[in-house]
């Protein structure tokens, strides 16, 4: 591919996704300093249905089909994305085709009364958007009240400020990414609440027919965010993971070892399962499988067949 071609990337129009665009970009042109980068912004479902959780009318999958439609009719070469919104399999013909360092992937505690989830009262009401955090902070914390929570990052600071919550939890990188970390209260421990698979890192898609774009998008790919990202992506695959599916996955790459902890609960948090594996990082999906089959083995499945 000619280096002063044109790309055109494909990204939702909140102000989040437009800066992980505007981040991809601007490495692609450090990258290749002769090459033309527009980015296309797009509405999808996901952002336009704000009153129905998303387990409810098909999952994070939302975010991205209109753009992978878009890849398809030709008017964008590639997507970009959060990680941990990109279904586990993707569609026929397409590919990731690099994975761009880690942001910090914790849960962030963001409250204006208090400074952690151990302070907050009983009865208080905490919002979120995600089975996976809800299940395990349900599970610790049983005498909070849990509500629904979404909308971009600012709609759902906005309610936090109007008083609708004692406290929310976003994640950590999109916090940090849009200048807002002084938001943060807390990171809350893995132990406390997993992240999701892929949380913090950003995903690049295209067509796996465009070898030689695939090629140079490549150059931005980072090795061990990639390890990591793919053995946690690895688990929720093999268990069928989704938004319905309160499943969490993080990786952690250190002396040459990966080590790779996940759990599945239930909705409401009152059966969690835990497991952890090791292994090298060239292999990250055969050490997502094995964590998926520990996970079974000490009683993911019975949570699985109690799940609507």
């Amino acid at each position: 591919m000619p280096l002063s071609k044109r790309l055109v990337i494909a990204s939702r129009q909140s102000l989040l996704a437009m800066w992980q665009a505007e981040h991809v970009r601007d490495r692609l042109g450090e990258a290749y300093p002769d090459l033309e980068v527009e980015i296309l912004g797009l509405t999808t479902r996901g952002d336009q249905i704000l009153d129905t959780s998303l387990a409810k009318i098909g999952g994070k999958g939302l975010f991205v089909k209109e753009l992978e439609v878009a890849l398809e009719a030709g008017r964008a070469d590639l997507a970009v994305h959060s990680a941990k919104d990109v279904p586990m399999a993707l569609p026929d013909g397409f590919v990731l085709a690099a994975i761009l360092p880690r942001e910090d992937p914790h849960d962030a505690f963001v409250s204006n009364a208090y400074a952690e989830l151990e302070a907050l009262p009983a009865g208080a009401i905490v919002g979120t958007s995600s089975l996976r955090r809800e299940a395990q902070l349900r599970s610790r914390f049983p005498g909070l009240e849990f509500r629904p929570l979404r909308g971009n990052v600012e709609t759902r600071l906005a309610k936090l400020d109007r008083g609708e919550y004692a406290a929310i939890v976003l994640a950590v990188a999109g916090l940090k990414r849009l200048g807002l970390g002084d938001r943060i209260r807390a990171a809350i421990d893995p132990d406390v609440s997993l992240p999701a698979p892929g949380q913090g890192a950003l995903a690049i898609e295209c067509l796996a027919a465009q070898t030689e774009l695939v090629e140079l998008l490549a150059r931005l790919n980072d090795a061990t965010t990639a390890a990591c990202v793919r053995a946690e992506r690895a688990v929720s695959r093999a268990l069928g993971g989704s938004c319905q599916l309160p499943l969490g996955a993080y990786a952690e790459l250190a002396g040459g070892v990966l080590r790779l902890r996940g759990l599945i609960a239930s909705p409401d948090g009152a059966q969690i399962v835990r497991a952890e594996v090791q292994g090298k990082p060239e292999a990250p999906e055969a050490i997502g499988e094995a964590l998926a089959r520990r996970l079974r083995a000490a009683g993911a499945d019975a949570i699985l067949a109690a799940l609507p």
